[in-house]
């Protein structure tokens, strides 16, 4: 009986080690915005890089008064022949004079975030441009992960945390009123950009 006690103890001790040894660290942030509160997890062992550098901003009250100004949605792309549902934000894809360089590109075949439902992922033009811009997905988008066609080269985008609250509001966001282009003038994102502008009041760390 107390060869049995000790050999259940002994499991027990091994298996609470395993489990802390396994245990994956995540970094939670909450982004204010006019339209409500968003809560993300970030995923810094699987996207360093990408997590690094978005905190940077975070920590720097870079994002302060910044915006969600993009929305793209089925029913405002009829110009990209490969669709997706995003809301994208932060201080502008060709914002000037920004504090950081450009991170090197993680995609999905090396982090194994994929473009699930409420992730969160970097906006980018070739890989390793990526700066403050950001989107939050609308449903699975397998089409930005590696592989994935929305954007020629193939190397998809950087994935690195999800939202656990608030998707409501992202979906809200999302369903907000877009500009009308032109007749016949269709760029690359017309009708995706957002009459009003979505306030990012803050972004800071959830300091448990």
């Amino acid at each position: 009986m107390l060869k049995f006690i000790h050999f259940c103890f002994v499991a027990a001790l091994l298996f609470t080690t395993h489990t802390a040894v396994v245990a994956v660290e995540t970094v939670t942030v909450v982004m204010k915005t006019s339209a409500g509160d968003i809560r993300i997890e970030l995923f810094p062992e699987a996207a360093p890089i990408t997590v690094d550098n978005f905190l940077k901003y975070v920590d720097g009250n870079h994002y302060d008064n910044s915006h969600f100004y993009r929305v793209v949605r089925m029913d405002n792309q009829a110009q990209n022949k490969i669709t997706i549902e995003v809301i994208q934000g932060g201080l502008g894809m060709f914002a000037p004079d920004l504090p950081f360089e450009p991170i090197v590109h993680e995609p999905t075949k090396t982090t194994g975030i994929l473009h699930k439902d409420g992730v969160i992922s970097m906006g980018r033009l070739e890989p390793g441009t990526a700066t403050s811009e950001f989107f939050i997905c609308i449903n699975d988008q397998p089409e930005l992960d590696f592989g994935g066609q929305r954007y020629p080269d193939g190397q998809g985008f950087a994935a690195f945390g999800k939202v656990v609250k608030g998707m409501d509001v992202v979906r809200n966001i999302q369903n907000m009123s877009s500009d009308i282009p032109p007749e016949g003038k269709l760029e690359y994102t017309s009708g995706q950009m957002l009459i009003d502008p979505v306030v990012i009041l803050e972004i800071r760390r959830v300091v448990n």
